[in-house]
């Protein structure tokens, strides 16, 4: 059973803005509490960036999170954070040429100063990740970057005590084409409930054919975020039923499968909570491995769920390579709505 938050937490919220909209809001609420930025500069402290290219001729965007007004801000060996003392945001960003370490041994750094981030700030719960890693399918002196990305993850999990299986945090991995390995993270004082897909193998359940360490995620999570309101974050989803990739080399096909899987996982989160989740109402942010797809799979979004539908109008599309090389697009998301998680 999911605790819940008490009465005194402050709510947790979030916006999906311009950055102009974003950089106007910080001048009026210096206390803001941070933001997670697609296509934005990389000098804003409180908004860490993607990086990967605005797709379909898009603005500069941002997902800003409001907490309290007594925001403290500070490092943790490489964890840059904010915190309120219930919510905290946080990242990461390590160059494997200044590090001069492997794609593991830096998943591995990453995660174990995170977890120490998490225990010294006592937002001990990781409620979702976002992993950005540098030519994510290629070689990593034979075995792929992945791969390698997976092992040191699971590994620092495991050390840790975290929930490296049932009860993993919502996450996503996408191939930026260079850069640092970037991670972003939100966590708070409460465990989320970790939500799978019935039609897809829990990630973390894969074959050694995937990889000597299974990826550690869940399909999504749900989180009470104060003030009557639940979260629900969905995990990077794409063409995959039970493990493996269909529509291979078939971008519309792909769309409509993952479709279906956001679909699937929305009704299993919704037999979760009296909060109710709707495919049409998330705040998405949308991976094209080849940036001239973009088009068809915005048009493909708006023939299945409507131009006017909140999914496809605040649709972020980035350029990005998926993390297995035979799918080519995929889709993250998350969503608010009123209601409590089922004891």
């Amino acid at each position: 059973m999911t605790a819940r938050l008490p009465l005194t937490t402050p709510p947790l919220r979030v916006q999906r803005l311009s950055l102009a909209q974003g950089l106007a809001l910080a001048a009026d609420s210096p206390a803001l509490f941070g933001a997670l930025g697609y296509g934005t500069p990389d000098g804003l402290a409180w908004m860490p960036t993607v990086n990967a290219r605005v797709l379909t001729g898009g603005p500069p965007m941002a997902d800003v999170w409001h907490a309290s007004e007594h925001i403290e801000s500070g490092t943790t060996g490489v964890v840059r954070w904010r915190c309120d003392g219930h919510w905290m945001l946080g990242a990461i960003d390590l160059d494997e040429n200044v590090e001069q370490s492997g794609v593991a041994a830096l998943a591995e750094r990453a995660y174990r100063d995170l977890f120490t981030a998490l225990e010294a700030t006592g937002c001990a719960h990781l409620l979702r990740i976002w992993n950005y890693l540098p030519q994510i399918n290629g070689d990593g002196g034979g075995m792929e970057r992945y791969r390698q990305f997976n092992a040191g993850r699971q590994q620092a999990f495991v050390d840790a005590g975290q929930a490296a299986f049932d009860g993993a945090p919502a996450a996503c991995a996408l191939g930026i084409h260079q850069g640092a390995l970037s991670i972003r993270f939100l966590a708070g004082r409460t465990a989320p409930l970790a939500v799978e897909n019935p039609r897809q193998v829990s990630a973390y359940r894969y074959p050694p054919a995937y990889g000597p360490r299974a990826p550690t995620f869940s399909r999504a999570a749900l989180a009470e975020i104060g003030g009557g309101d639940v979260a629900l974050f969905i995990s990077g989803t794409a063409s995959i039923v039970g493990h493996e990739t269909v529509h291979v080399g078939q971008l519309l096909p792909q769309v409509e499968e993952t479709l279906r899987n956001l679909a699937a996982v929305i009704a299993a989160a919704n037999a979760r909570t009296s909060a109710v989740f709707d495919l049409s109402a998330l705040d998405c942010v949308v991976y094209v491995r080849h940036a001239a797809d973009a088009p068809l799979v915005r048009q493909a979004l708006e023939a299945a769920l409507g131009p006017a539908a909140h999914t496809v109008s605040h649709a972020v599309y980035l350029e990005a390579d998926i993390c297995r090389q035979d799918l080519l697009v995929e889709i993250e998301a998350h969503a608010v709505a009123r209601g409590a998680l089922h004891p």
